[in-house]
């Protein structure tokens, strides 16, 4: 049986997995930072005429039909009248950081997904005899302190927490209590769990599967068969049986890559501006790099030559780096295979990975020492002009390249949440 409003002292039995979700986080932000905009639709993305993207809209611009990943001009057609802004991700970041400590005071025991979600256990025993229901109360009452608001779904796993946050946005609080996982997800469309896309739904629509029910009563040698090792994975979700654990303590700031991507206004297709955007991304991660105290081991290049057709390549550098001038000759590299005369680029993106490399602590015996005196002399260039640009913003200097970079994009904002 599910209830969405429950006594706070009710007894529960067995494991409390949480997930909350931040309502419409970076325009709730905005709304916070600019008092006048509140009650008005406020679209967080990029510029409609340059092929922009909605990151976050508001509850009032949900009213119109707006959502996160809608092209911004459909976006400005169905809301005209909406407030636009391009994001201030430094700012949600800080936000962000102040909801994890909440939830941190009630438990070691969180994992955060991005930076508007988190699962957290609340097991009775584990850390706190006190009701889930009652944790997961002032953990919403504190995080409306702050100014914004968020959805809990509260039940026996992550599968049954992620769905049952979705149930009541916003400011929801939907409890599953253990026992009733069952009867709570089987009448919901399978597209209702994450981790089932477009994709995956037709396929499973072909086998007769449209509810999670349906799902959960199929059999694992028929999953298997037509989805291979996913299908039982799928299917044990499904029915709320699945028992992952939550991570302790996870730490945003130990990111797994550090990435950043640019949409252009109109498609690339000469060379030289194709290589000098790629260069200018390059800068972008390796500043963010230098900003988290990372170096990184693999370079990945994403190209996208429309909508939806997206290509990748990786190579490993010859030792970690957070300096463009390491990063961008590999990248140029991987461009060759990617790119080829005439093709248009519609996205580039730039990733790096592998932090687990320890740093270089002294100088190869066959180092060349003007090659070395090159570097530092550009290390320190760059670590000067990081510092201009955080004293007085990304304005403050810039290359040629990032004049050009920033002339042709959309100006949507990034989320980052493939940094986790």
């Amino acid at each position: 049986m599910v209830k969405d409003e429950l006594n706070v002292d009710v007894p529960w039995e067995g494991r409390a997995i949480g997930l909350l979700d931040l309502d419409a986080f970076f325009a709730s932000v905005e709304q916070l930072d600019h008092p006048e905009w509140r009650g008005k639709p406020v679209i967080v993305g990029g510029d409609a005429d340059r092929r922009g993207v909605v990151s976050t809209a508001s509850y009032e611009a949900r009213t119109f039909g707006v959502h996160s990943a809608m092209p911004a001009a459909q976006a400005a057609r169905l809301c005209p009248d909406a407030i636009w802004t391009h994001g201030h991700f430094d700012r949600y970041r800080e936000v962000s950081n102040e909801v994890m400590n909440i939830i941190l005071d009630e438990t070691p025991l969180v994992e955060q997904v991005s930076i508007d979600e988190a699962f957290f256990d609340v097991t009775p025993g584990r850390y706190s005899r006190e009701s889930p229901v009652s944790i997961c109360r002032r953990i919403q009452g504190r995080v409306s302190e702050l100014g914004v608001s968020c959805s809990i779904g509260l039940g026996v796993c992550k599968s049954v927490a992620k769905v049952a946050s979705e149930a009541q946005k916003p400011r929801g609080l939907t409890v599953v209590l253990p026992g009733s996982e069952a009867a709570f997800l089987a009448p919901l469309p399978v597209r209702a769990m994450s981790g089932i896309g477009p994709a995956t739904e037709a396929r499973l629509a072909r086998m007769g599967i449209r509810t999670l029910g349906a799902l959960a009563a199929s059999s694992d040698d028929m999953l298997l068969s037509e989805l291979g090792t996913m299908g039982p994975e799928l299917r044990a979700r499904a029915a709320g049986t699945e028992r992952a654990a939550v991570g302790e303590r996870a730490n945003p700031d130990e990111a797994k890559s550090v990435s950043n991507e640019r949409t252009f206004a109109s498609d690339l297709t000469d060379e030289q501006a194709i290589r000098s955007a790629l260069d200018a991304t390059c800068a972008m991660v390796a500043r963010r790099l230098r900003r988290k105290g990372l170096a990184g081991s693999c370079v990945t290049v994403r190209l996208k030559k429309d909508a939806c057709t997206s290509r990748t390549a990786q190579a490993r550098l010859d030792e970690p780096a957070d300096d463009e001038a390491l990063i961008s000759p590999i990248a140029q590299r991987l461009l060759g295979q990617l790119w080829h005369q005439g093709m248009p680029v519609r996205l580039i993106g730039v990733g790096v990975s592998d932090f687990s490399a320890p740093r270089p602590t002294q100088l190869g015996l066959f180092d060349d020492p003007e090659e070395l005196r090159r570097r530092e002399t550009m290390r320190s260039l760059h670590k000067t002009t990081d510092a201009l640009k955080e004293r007085f913003g990304d304005e403050a200097i810039a290359f040629g390249r990032d004049l050009r970079l920033r002339a042709s994009t959309t100006n949507t904002q990034p989320q980052h949440k493939e940094d986790a």
